[in-house]
């Protein structure tokens, strides 16, 4: 069987591949993750999924190579990486009593034939009304300066929340399985 490289270096991709059940490797993809002028929140992933895959591939020309990344929108405004307490505590500041979109993409590279596929999923969170001291203590708990939108669902960052709308829960987290295994099943890799 032709193996399968993760472009990834998130443990939390790796750990929602693990549920597929499919053997993997996981390498961290060299690209440029800004966004580019004027780039709307879900070509922005699009390109960056495809991108981490292609990067991948050109070093593992006979793997099927997953990518995958993940943003956030409010109020029209792309939520990145907040990269500080500061930023992280702004943006959730601006998200309170907001709906946030969370746009994660999965890319998948075929050898076979040298095309990537890919795939958008849509997750609507509604926010909590949150004061800044609680914003505050999540942040110093939780510490998601490295999380699109400055939280991580699969930790406390899930208490913000009122509610979640999506096709995928695993999109939340960043890997959407139910795109994933389609792409997948499209070149010959079927679950179960």
């Amino acid at each position: 069987m032709t193996s399968i490289i993760l472009a990834s270096s998130s443990p939390y991709r790796a750990e929602l591949l693990r549920r597929l059940q499919i053997d993997f490797k996981p390498v961290a993809p060299a690209i440029d993750e800004r966004r580019q002028a004027d780039e709307a929140a879900e070509a922005y992933v699009r390109r960056l999924a495809c991108g981490k895959a292609d990067a991948v591939a050109g070093d593992h020309p006979e793997a099927i190579i997953i990518g995958s990344d993940q943003c956030s929108e409010c109020q029209g405004e792309i939520l990145g990486k907040p990269g500080s307490a500061e930023r992280a505590i702004e943006q959730l500041l601006n998200a309170s009593g907001q709906r946030v979109t969370l746009f994660t993409a999965v890319a998948v590279h075929d050898p076979a034939s040298g095309h990537t596929a890919v795939e958008t999923v849509a997750t609507h969170v509604q926010f909590r009304r949150l004061g800044r001291s609680a914003i505050e203590r999540y942040v110093n708990t939780d510490q998601p300066l490295d999380c699109a939108g400055a939280f991580r669902a699969e930790g406390l960052g899930i208490s913000l929340f009122e509610s979640i709308q999506t096709d995928d829960p695993n999109a939340l987290i960043g890997l959407p399985l139910i795109a994933l295994n389609r792409l997948l099943g499209r070149i010959g890799v079927i679950r179960p």
